[in-house]
């Protein structure tokens, strides 16, 4: 980062619209004009890959999208859908997702849009379909067979499938090939269908001069194409049972840890393969954003490592990450690698010593501020090259926060930023935006200053999350005015952000 931003987060499910989930039409464009006016340079989002079940961080592929993000509204304009498709939309919750209720409709919906493709599309069309699958080859063949075998086996996982397509028998797979070929085709046109829409998004965002701020999770969920088709590159038994789980020891989050589950990582081999699995997962990546966010970084450096029979994190240990290793492979593949550090959490010095080796900017969260006078979370003590919050997708929003504090801490809070308590968002946005932190990125509940009803996440728990959507009223010109005026006295007037192409998405 070579000048003073500032960017929102918001993931776009959270986008308002009447099909029951946030989407990549209309209201996309909507929030990029409002960010605009409101002196944005960057928008964040989460991963946007197909999660299983709700959660952005557990998806059933590293590489592929979330069909529930495909915009209805646009599929109509581009003669995919008809009219009557969009007639009896169900009467979804305008201010949360109703996941369950949103999958079936829309998977009907996508159906319905393939049948109509096939018959009515374009010479054009089809030509960016079949350039689509030429360009996506390696990541679309495992993908599209992967999610044609679940829906034949009733969504189990893909060790319960037939022994030979769970050990991938070539002859089975060839089998499959041919007896599912019209559902592949399917999950191609799908796939097709959401990159087209992301790019024309991040387009619209560039043209508006903002980047795009991905987020790539560091860990891949056990049921997911990746692991079902390179079973070598994780810490697998013979049965495809998970020898140990990736998870994060006690810390403030959980004081059990987190047993997040995903299958480790094989890093002797990866490094065999000259981290080929690695480079090819970055360099798609880099086709759907600007700048990434590696979460849990720390594991590069040193992982917690927890025996799959555990039921909690407690009974992790620590075993060494790849460490600069990976990082000289990724940028000797890729060059300058345009990565944000999440180094949150439990950071020990090799890990600090490993972002400053691979030249990455580290994360500051304004609520981790001010239980430690010495805390690095504290504006007086940041470095430049940082990247402030205040507030995160994992932690409440800052009014929910600030009300359960207990009144010592209310009492430092107030006496370091002068606010008012029922100011404490809009301070804390201030003291981002002030701070000498390159980049600012508040959350799009502060900006609204919302209580913990606008929570997106709570690690440790499985209920309840990854609901939220905001109502359009809410981002409304004389926020925007207000975010402006910070962004340029504090030195954050925006720029045109980087752009990147989706020329190779191998």
């Amino acid at each position: 980062m070579k000048h003073r931003a500032a960017g929102l987060l918001l993931h776009p499910t959270s986008l308002p619209g009447r099909f029951g989930i946030g989407d990549l039409g209309p209201e996309a464009d909507r929030f990029l004009d409002w960010a605009a006016a409101a002196g944005q340079s960057w928008w964040q989002i989460l991963p946007l890959g197909p999660p299983d079940g709700t959660s952005p961080y557990s998806c059933l592929s590293a590489f592929a999208g979330n069909p529930l993000l495909i915009s209805p509204q646009l599929l109509l304009e581009q003669g995919f859908l008809t009219t009557a498709d969009l007639d009896e939309v169900p009467d979804f919750p305008l201010n949360h997702v109703a996941f369950e209720q949103v999958t079936a409709w829309k998977s009907d919906l996508l159906r319905r849009s393939w049948a109509r493709f096939q018959h009515h599309a374009g010479d054009a069309a089809r030509r960016g379909l079949l350039d689509f699958r030429r360009q996506a080859w390696t990541w679309l063949d495992d993908w599209s067979l992967f999610a044609a075998l679940r829906r034949r086996h009733d969504r189990r996982g893909w060790w319960d499938w037939p022994p030979a397509l769970k050990q991938r028998d070539p002859a089975a797979l060839d089998d499959a090939r041919d007896a599912e070929a019209e559902e592949i085709n399917f999950h191609c046109y799908v796939q097709w269908l959401f990159f087209e829409q992301w790019w024309r998004v991040k387009g619209e965002a560039a043209r508006r001069g903002i980047g795009i701020l991905g987020d790539m999770p560091i860990y891949v969920s056990w049921n997911s194409a990746e692991v079902w088709a390179h079973p070598d590159l994780f810490e697998l038994d013979d049965h495809g049972q998970p020898l140990a789980v990736a998870g994060a020891p006690p810390d403030n989050y959980c004081e059990e840890g987190q047993r997040w589950g995903n299958p480790l990582y094989r890093w002797d081999r990866m490094a065999e393969e000259g981290y080929a699995w690695w480079i090819a997962r970055m360099k798609a990546a880099l086709t759907t954003c600007d700048r990434l966010r590696l979460d849990h970084f720390r594991g590069f450096a040193g992982y917690w490592s927890v025996p799959n029979e555990a039921e909690t994190a407690i009974d992790g240990g620590w075993k060494d990450g790849p460490g600069m290793a990976f990082f000289d492979a990724l940028r000797g593949a890729l060059g300058e690698l345009p990565l944000i550090a999440e180094d949150l959490g439990v950071i020990t010095p090799d890990v600090e010593e490993l972002r400053r080796a691979a030249g990455l900017p580290g994360m500051k969260v304004l609520q981790f501020a001010f239980d430690d006078p010495e805390s690095i979370h504290l504006p007086h003590h940041f470095e430049p090259a940082s990247v402030v919050y205040t507030s995160t997708h994992d932690s409440n929003t800052t009014r929910g926060w600030y009300r359960d504090l207990e009144s010592q801490t209310k009492q430092r809070i107030e006496s370091y930023t002068g606010c008012e308590p029922n100011e404490i968002a809009n301070a804390f946005i201030r003291l981002a935006y002030t701070s000498v932190a390159e980049l600012a990125i508040v959350p799009v509940q502060d900006v609204l200053d919302l209580g913990s009803e606008a929570r997106m996440n709570m690690p440790g728990t499985v209920e309840g999350n990854w609901l939220w959507r905001f109502e359009p009223s809410g981002l409304d010109p004389e926020r925007a005015e207000r975010l402006r005026l910070l962004a340029e006295v504090s030195g954050r007037k925006p720029t045109s952000g980087p752009t990147h192409g989706p020329e190779n998405i191998r």
